[in-house]
Order: structure tokens, then sequence, then C-alpha cells
């Protein structure tokens, strides 16, 4: 079964009840019918795949993540309410106006103070063995070991490049001014005795 056309919401349905029972599009290993799907899905929905490759990246921080914070919309409704829109009475009028800037004041003041958040890219690293005895599994746990501060690793997967040899394409969310991807592949490649190579297969800003 072929899954492409992801511009119909009915082929996103029909592959969610596929993969009920199933692992991979075809057979019982990963293969390019997999990675069509897969393209095909990233192009469909760019920003849906974006954002949930990059909160995959934080499953081990679920439980220390922050409630979600009131809007700057709602604290500006509690404001309104204050404020009697139908009241006749000059003054009055006045002093809601002036206690509605000051509350804008704060407001602007606490939003200049938090610090901006640093500038982030999500990362899909493609890494190639030497051939099709090498230990993938053991190739996972060498570029998974590797920490450097600023960088998280999310998921991955297998692709078949022919002959019987696999590729892994493993997802990665890096902070900009801390991680230079020249520095990490250069760490991966290293360890010459799972890998072979490594490429961006694509790069995209938070």
């Amino acid at each position: 079964m072929s899954f492409s056309d992801f511009s119909k919401i009915e082929t996103l349905k029909q592959l969610n009840t596929f993969l009920a029972d199933k692992s991979y599009v075809e057979g019982t290993a990963a293969s390019q019918a997999d990675v069509v799907a897969f393209k095909a899905f990233q192009s469909a929905y760019p920003n849906f795949s974006r954002w949930f490759n990059h909160i995959a990246s934080k499953a081990d921080e679920f439980q220390t993540l922050p409630a979600a914070t009131a809007s700057a919309a709602a604290e500006e409704e509690e404001d309104d309410e204050d404020v009697d829109l139908f009241g006749s009475d000059e003054e009055e009028d006045q002093e809601a106006e002036k206690l509605k800037a000051q509350r804008l004041a704060e407001y602007n003041a606490r939003k200049a103070a938090k610090p901006k958040p640093a500038a982030k890219s999500i990362v899909t690293l493609d890494v190639k063995p030497w051939d099709d005895e090498t230990d993938l599994e053991a190739l996972l746990a060498s570029v998974k070991a590797i920490e450097m501060d600023g960088l998280c690793w999310g998921a991955h997967q297998w692709i078949a490049v022919g002959f019987g040899i696999k590729k892994l394409q493993i997802n990665l969310v890096i902070e900009d001014a801390k991680v230079s991807l020249d520095e990490l592949q250069q760490a991966i490649e290293e360890n010459e005795d799972y890998v072979q190579s490594t490429d961006v297969a694509a790069m995209q800003k938070l």
C-alpha cells in the first residue's frame, strides 16, 4: 500500500489505521516505502513535523517541564473587568485609565525583563556504517554517548541504503551558540570501528 499524498486527510487516517498492528509500511523491516511516506508527511505537514520532533527530543524532560502560564490576553481581560466602561463619572474614568496604564507598564516591564530564549536548530543527521556486518546497536550507542552542552538527542530510525546496509538517521536539537555541527560530526566519525561517514540530511531553525 502506498502512502504518498498527505494533502488528503483520508491518507493520514488510512496510514494511522494501517499502522495499528504494523511497524512498517511494507514488510517486517524499514524500507524505501517508509522513507517515501515519511518524507511525504513532512512535506505536507512541515510545521507539525518540526513541532513533533522538537517535543519528542524533550521526552526525558516531560516530568519537569513547567505548567502552562496565563496569557497576556487573559491578564488584559482581567484588567478590562475592573473598568466600568459604562460609568459616567469623569473622575472614575480617569482613575480607571490611570490604573490600566500602570498595569500595562508593569506588564511591559516584566516582559522586557524576561531573558530571550537561545537560538536553536533541529537537525536530521545521517550516520553511515562500514558494511552490513557493522553492529548497528553499538553504532547507535556510540553516537548517543556523545554529550555536549546545548545538545539533545531525539528519535532515530534505520534506513536501507542497499546491499543489506542500513544507515542511522537521527534527530537532534542544538543550541546554535554552543554546538558546532562540524565538531559534532567529527566526534561521531572518530569512532572508526562503526562509522564510515556522517551527513546533515536536514536542518531547520526553531
